[in-house]
């Protein structure tokens, strides 16, 4: 009787064990599947399956498989919020990830922090989101505007310095920042001579793109600064080159994405600047062979080449298991210093997670879109990018004062909290 009580528990023992052991490790992603920036999504969403699917090939994280939760945030910052408590709550996720617009990331951020878990920012580009709203939960893959601004500033005044320049800003956070910072490095902080106007954000009308078109047409500027992203700037690009603006100012989109391009078409692109963290020719260009595998990897599942988008969900859930491997553990608080200060090369040259502000610093690339036989040349047709410019990311990042000045104004404390 004893020998078979040993052998049920024996048996209740092994099967608890192997339960654990099997549990998968979920982490969160919190993206548009609908709404004006839903492409940009969809490549987030394409980047970070193929990670999941790579890492639970070679055995997962710490030997547990990993489970992708999803959440379609419509480009919401309440519904983005939401999801995340929700995929912490009720998912179980151990990590969170994701957002197309700023504002989305931002609280979708601060629901982390509430639950004490981690959110990696994977398209935000507005300061605040690792600079006033930043903190001790939230990291930043990819560039911020500040870092765009100054990368592109470099190749415009000494190509543009005496030139006019017109902004249309989209009226939020993360158009507010991008304007701020090109006008703070182009010297066009003098509203008079360089005028601009906003438009709503984020239901504009055609209608609102065309009359915001008008004005710039009317100011005889030559640099035409459209602060727009996603649906938004490929409607309003359409209307430009309508009205034949591209032919007549030097069209810079400071955000620049595959995505975008690929939705307005190569004819219209031409000749455009922009600034990336990142585009899929650079690995080829500048040798770098873990890119290179990224991309052949991603074409070949997906047939069609990856975006900035792709690139970094794809990068964050890597990071994620490297940091969780070198903690030893899904604790936040752990992971979080795991990540803190570590350096690494992947997709692209060096790169680090910045301890101050959670920013990742790396080079940020000036890009202008090829002609349109170049472009159609690839097998995807999507070779749009040429890299004329770069800056590393120590020289395009704020200096901790920098970060510093701009935490004060906002009335938050000097550390991460």
């Amino acid at each position: 009787m004893l020998c078979k009580k040993l052998f049920v528990s024996l048996i209740l023992t092994l099967l608890v064990t192997t339960t654990v052991a099997a549990e998968s490790l979920k982490i969160g992603l919190n993206y548009p599947q609908t709404g004006r920036y839903k492409d940009q999504g969809l490549q987030q969403r394409l980047g970070a399956f193929l990670a999941v699917d790579e890492i639970n090939r070679a055995g997962g994280i710490m030997g547990r498989d990993v489970k992708l939760v999803i959440r379609n945030t419509s480009g919401e910052p309440d519904k983005g919020a939401k999801n995340t408590a929700e995929l912490i709550d009720q998912e179980g996720a151990q990590m969170v990830f994701g957002g197309v617009s700023s504002a989305v990331a931002i609280s979708s951020g601060r629901a982390a922090r509430e639950r004490d878990r981690i959110y990696f920012g994977t398209l935000t580009y507005s300061n605040a989101t690792t600079g006033a709203a930043g903190h001790d939960h939230m990291f930043r893959e990819p560039y911020n505007a500040w870092m765009a601004a100054k990368a592109l500033s470099q190749y415009l005044n000494s190509q543009h310095a005496d030139d006019e320049y017109f902004y249309i800003t989209a009226d939020y956070t993360w158009g507010w920042s991008v304007e701020e910072s090109v006008r703070k490095f182009t010297n066009t902080d003098d509203t008079d001579a360089h005028q601009g106007v906003k438009t709503p954000f984020p239901r504009a009308l055609i209608t609102d793109f065309r009359k915001a078109l008008e004005e710039a047409e009317k100011s005889g500027a030559k640099v035409l600064m459209m602060v727009l992203f996603g649906d938004d700037m490929v409607r309003a690009l359409n209307v430009a080159y309508e009205m034949g603006l591209t032919k007549k100012m030097q069209v810079v989109i400071p955000n620049l994405t595959l995505g975008m391009a690929r939705q307005v078409g190569p004819t219209i692109m031409e000749g455009i600047i922009g600034g990336a963290p990142w585009v899929w020719s650079a690995p080829y260009q500048y040798d770098y062979p873990r890119g290179k595998e990224f991309v052949e990897a991603f074409s070949s599942r997906y047939e069609m080449r990856p975006s900035t988008a792709a690139a970094s969900a794809y990068s964050i859930v890597y990071q994620y298991k490297d940091a969780v491997e070198r903690a030893g553990t899904t604790n936040t608080g752990r992971v979080i210093r795991a990540l803190e200060g570590h350096r690494y090369s992947f997709l692209k040259d060096e790169q680090y997670w910045r301890e101050f502000d959670h920013q990742n610093v790396q080079t940020v690339y000036v890009v202008r879109v090829k002609p349109r036989n170049e472009i159609m040349a690839d097998e995807y047709s999507s070779d749009y990018f040429e890299i004329i410019d770069s800056m590393p990311g120590d020289e395009a990042a704020q200096t901790r004062e920098e970060w510093e000045a701009r935490r004060r104004e906002a009335g938050q404390p000097l550390s991460l909290q």
